[in-house]
């Protein structure tokens, strides 16, 4: 794993991919590693607009545009379809990449707070409802973004939404990302219970300079702060490329497996090249990973698929 990089993707010549969030930062610069390999890359973008200047630069015959909005269910359920069909039920790996961050108190669609919504129900809806087509795969694997901020955070399953307590931007976000690590650690252990031919990981690109610093300070009306999120990154972050790696290591390195977690191997995993990590403050939440598993079924009236 030493130094790993895009030139170490093994071939994809015959695999499709999912990759959510794919029209900028990490998502974008994965489908342009997935399809410079040879797999079929499916961008699942919000906006069809940006989601097409994303195709343009992935810029591979065997690229596609899928309508997906993470926080409005609705869209979900109809994108599970559309990829279905398109794929004739056959996928090999989901990227649960797209996320919003530190937002002002926004709603989704079906009215859950924005970041928990958005960033882990409707990633979380979207795996289930694509379960069936994952088994048709080879060598399938979903694989969650989370963020070295999870570390920071927990999941209220009595309160997820912030409807009795303070909501704070920063505590709204670690929540859902350390939500994205229990999902995919209870997810592994639900497929390797039934013996599935599935395997779910977990990554996380360290402090990596994307479109979410800024379009964080966006959705607080700030131009001040956006140009101090982009000034930040610029001497702080590493490139959206680098950051890329450890998702793009857990959904193609051979030797990846189910149960890891994959994030930079560099000083406090804010950068550097992929590795193994450790999940941290998610080791002995097995309690609350099945809490989190049923809340979530409930929330998004999706069956969990494997149950």
């Amino acid at each position: 794993m030493a130094n790993w990089t895009e030139a170490d993707i093994p071939d994809q010549q015959g695999r499709t991919i999912v990759v959510t969030g794919a029209n900028s930062g990490l998502g974008l610069h994965a489908a342009k590693a997935l399809a410079k390999a040879g797999a079929r890359v499916l961008l699942a973008c919000r906006s069809p607009e940006r989601g097409e200047q994303a195709l343009a630069q992935v810029d591979s015959p065997d690229a596609e545009l899928v309508r997906l909005d993470l926080a409005d269910l609705s869209s979900v359920a109809a994108a599970a379809k559309e990829i279905r069909e398109r794929t004739g039920d056959r996928l090999d790996v989901l990227i649960n990449n797209a996320g919003v961050m530190m937002t002002p108190k926004r709603h989704t669609a079906d009215g859950f707070e924005l970041q928990f919504g958005t960033n882990h129900l409707g990633h979380a809806a979207l795996t289930w409802l694509l379960m069936p087509a994952l088994r048709n795969g080879t060598g399938a694997r979903v694989v969650t973004l989370s963020s070295f901020m999870a570390q920071f955070g927990w999941v209220d399953t009595k309160d997820p939404n912030f409807t009795g307590r303070r909501y704070l931007p920063s505590f709204s976000y670690c929540q859902a990302k350390m939500a994205n690590l229990l999902f995919a650690l209870e997810l592994d252990k639900r497929l390797r219970a039934g013996g599935e031919p599935v395997a779910s990981l977990a990554a996380h690109p360290g402090y990596s300079a994307t479109e979410l610093q800024a379009n964080m300070a966006r959705s607080r009306g700030s131009g001040l702060l956006e140009q101090g999120a982009k000034l930040v990154n610029g001497i702080s972050a590493q490139p959206a490329r680098i950051g890329a790696l450890p998702e793009l290591y857990a959904a193609t390195a051979p030797e990846a497996s189910g149960g890891d977690y994959i994030g930079p191997g560099g000083f406090m995993e804010l950068r550097g090249h992929p590795r193994k990590v450790s999940v941290r403050r998610a080791k002995g939440q097995e309690r609350t990973r099945e809490r989190l598993w049923n809340l979530t079924a409930e929330l998004t009236g999706v069956s969990p698929d494997p149950v």
